[in-house]
């Protein structure tokens, strides 16, 4: 790091920043099985909220009225099933007679998805792993080291007793990886920001877009038989063959243009189907199928059109089949609607100078690229909000979901770091 363009104040907050500490953090929050909808999910939010409360800040916990919530018109849309939820908002002090909303918020989620096949991972996905100076385990990149880094962060800052004009924000959410519900529940509460900085795992980049992401059923018909006369029956699953043909079809014309920020991704607009559930025996006929999967969503598309593009599709090929022809597939849209968001950049560059420049002096090196996301995030939840959202955060979000998962000390520290150079130059 370079320490030439640094203030004594500055100086201050980072010598608070410690690697022991955040590895500390990061291995027992791991440890945590915060699974989107479970009850770990709500507990880990009891436990932050315990220890923001040691930190003097002002601490916001509160239960989320499902029901209300997501009967809102709004409502982002929701996969796990939950029996509770709760929200988290903390707020440090500001200057005496402050009135507005936070300078700056730094979020992020406290969901991680199943771990999936056990077998593939080396040793328990929730016992945290130092190795090869990285931490390994399920959330380790998406996100929790993220959240460690605004919580250190945050310590920093307030631990080197610095005097802020204005105050910051910390906001701890569930739901994101279905949907958003954490972060909707939040803005509904109320809770608000001249800006907001998501921890999300970018790779030492400055992301400053997101496609979104659909979550799409499509229910094929069949007709069931014994699996000794199948010529007298008609299987779903060979009905569905052209219509998952046409799928791909799809996702190659969705990805003919794309918006400079996603370039350099192979697919920038993903289409893909994620589970298939068919028949009931093996030795009959399949009479239904049943295929869930994800749309990307391009930047700054409507959702709406979105969703009609991948329903012609299917009607288009299900007309060129006689059977589907007379008995049409159903496309339905449960489940997490992510739509597109992107930075304002018309009166929010301040925010991506802060980060830019905190980031060139903490790596003594070149500003972060830009670039925008193939997924979808609560980028677009806080911006539709009028809240100037960027994502910018430790890992490589290619690890991410997978049994490989892990986070690199190092980078750890580096955007903790940056985080606490972002946050004493928003608020002074």
């Amino acid at each position: 790091m370079s320490h030439r363009q640094l203030s004594d104040r500055e100086l201050r907050a980072l010598a608070f920043v410690d690697e022991r500490e955040l590895v500390r953090d990061l291995v027992a929050l791991t440890e945590v099985p915060s699974v989107s909808g479970s009850d770990a999910e709500c507990d880990v939010q009891h436990r932050l909220a315990k220890q923001l409360r040691t930190m003097d800040l002002d601490v916001d916990l509160w239960q989320v009225d499902l029901g209300a919530t997501t009967a809102h018109p709004d409502f982002p849309g929701w996969e796990a099933p939950r029996t509770e939820a709760w929200g988290l908002v903390a707020t440090a002090p500001g200057s005496e007679g402050e009135d507005g909303p936070p300078a700056l918020v730094l979020q992020g989620h406290v969901d991680v998805v199943p771990p999936g096949d056990l077998a593939q991972w080396d040793g328990d996905p929730f016992t945290a792993r130092v190795a090869g100076g990285r931490v390994h385990g399920r959330g380790t990149c998406d996100m929790k080291a993220g959240v460690v880094a605004n919580l250190a962060a945050a310590r920093a800052v307030l631990a080197a007793g610095l005097d802020l004009s204005r105050t910051f924000g910390l906001h701890l959410v569930v739901g994101e990886e279905d949907g958003g519900l954490g972060a909707f529940a939040t803005l509904q509460r109320g809770h608000r920001a001249d800006a907001c900085l998501i921890t999300e795992p970018t790779s030492g980049t400055l992301t400053t877009a997101n496609a979104g992401a659909l979550t799409f059923e499509i229910a094929v018909t069949g007709l069931a038989t014994h699996g000794s006369t199948a010529y007298a029956g008609v299987s779903a699953f060979d009905r569905y063959l052209p219509l998952h043909a046409a799928l791909a079809e799809l996702q190659t014309r969705r990805n003919e243009r794309v918006d400079p920020l996603m370039e350099e991704y192979p697919v920038a607009y993903p289409l893909s189907v994620g589970r298939v559930t068919c028949g009931d025996w093996a030795s009959s006929v399949p009479d239904r199928l049943v295929a869930e999967g994800r749309l990307g969503v391009a930047l700054d598309e409507d959702p709406a059109a979105a969703r009609a593009e991948l329903e012609d599709a299917v009607a288009e090929a299900a007309a060129a089949d006689p059977w589907l022809r007379d008995h049409p597939p159903v496309v339905t849209w449960p489940g997490g609607q992510f739509a597109s968001g992107r930075y304002d950049g018309a009166h929010g560059r301040v925010l991506a100078h802060l980060v830019s420049a905190a980031h060139a002096d903490v790596v003594a090196g070149p500003p972060p690229r830009e670039r925008g996301a193939p997924y979808g995030s609560d980028l677009r939840l806080y911006s539709a909000a009028g809240i100037p959202t960027l994502h910018y955060g430790p890992g490589d979000v290619r690890l991410a979901h997978g049994p490989r998962e892990s986070v690199e000390v190092a980078e750890l520290v580096r955007v903790t770091e940056t985080l606490v150079l972002t946050l004493v130059r928003a608020c002074s």
